[in-house]
């Protein structure tokens, strides 16, 4: 039946009118139609529309390799995209080498392993590595050493601050959400297991003010070592281990942190040159 309708159509031949109507995409439906089926089963009627109008099938070739060529989007640039994030953006931010699976699930890993710890030892293990994991995706989320679409991003229209932003804030937003979920091992503190959340956003922000002199590596080993070292001398007995978990510490990261973000928007033409990245 199939060869039986192939042989009627091509017993009869498109008309000229017609075919130079569809070479310059003049044709409407449903005649359109009919002439695309027509020339789907017509190897001669095509060699006619390629014979008299060469640039229609040089500009389907075109067409056709820039589609074969466009790069397939991953999970996180669509679920961006569907997010109402513009195109380009979302494919500046999949890139970024923090939102990668492997990266994720050695997050994940780090925070169950400290949750454990947190159960087992005390909850102020859990409230001190918690906060350093943002501060290593700050360290991974531009720079010639750690990201790999590096130039691409240097020569993307868009400043380099506003890029640095944008991967600082996915970073924290997923990190975030990951150590909330870990949280809920160490319910016997009660909204204490929260106390992470302050002192991670205040040590983005004083990663971020130093990057744009020490770069994004230094700056983040620079904050990563003084937290620890607060956590440590500021140790105590409470429930938290630690007073820079209890109301006073709480309020005195929320300070600074309003004053780490004050330095940034500050200094935030500094990052404009590629030489603060190496």
């Amino acid at each position: 039946m199939i060869d039986e309708g192939r042989a009627a159509m091509e017993s009869w031949h498109l008309p000229d009118e017609e075919l130079r109507r569809y070479g310059e995409r003049t044709l409407a439906p449903p005649v359109l139609w009919s002439v695309e089926a027509h020339l789907t089963a017509c190897a001669h009627c095509r060699h006619r529309l390629a014979a008299g109008q060469p640039a229609v099938l040089r500009d389907g070739w075109e067409r056709l390799d820039a589609e074969l060529d466009a790069p397939v989007p991953g999970a996180v640039e669509r679920l961006l995209t569907r997010a109402g994030v513009a195109g380009h953006t979302a494919r500046l931010l999949a890139a970024t080498p923090v939102l990668r699976l492997s990266w994720l699930a050695a997050v994940v890993s780090t925070l169950a392993l400290t949750a454990v710890l947190a159960a087992v030892l005390h909850p102020v293990v859990f409230l001190a590595a918690a906060p350093l994991l943002p501060v290593c995706g700050v360290a991974l989320s531009f720079g010639p050493r750690a990201d790999p679409t590096y130039e691409i991003a240097v020569v993307a229209p868009m400043h380099t601050f506003r890029l640095l932003l944008l991967r600082c804030v996915a970073v924290l937003s997923a990190t975030t959400a990951l150590s909330a979920v870990a949280s809920l091992a160490v319910p016997d503190i009660g909204l204490a297991a929260l106390g992470w959340f302050l002192p991670a956003l205040t040590l983005t922000l004083l990663s971020l003010a130093l990057t744009a002199r020490l770069g994004p590596v230094l700056a983040a080993a620079c904050v990563g070592l003084g937290w620890i070292a607060v956590v440590v001398s500021t140790r105590g007995a409470g429930a938290t281990g630690s007073t820079v978990f209890v109301p006073a510490g709480q309020l005195a990261s929320a300070v600074a942190a309003v004053l780490a973000a004050v330095v940034l928007a500050r200094i935030h033409r500094a990052f404009e040159s590629p030489r603060r990245f190496r």
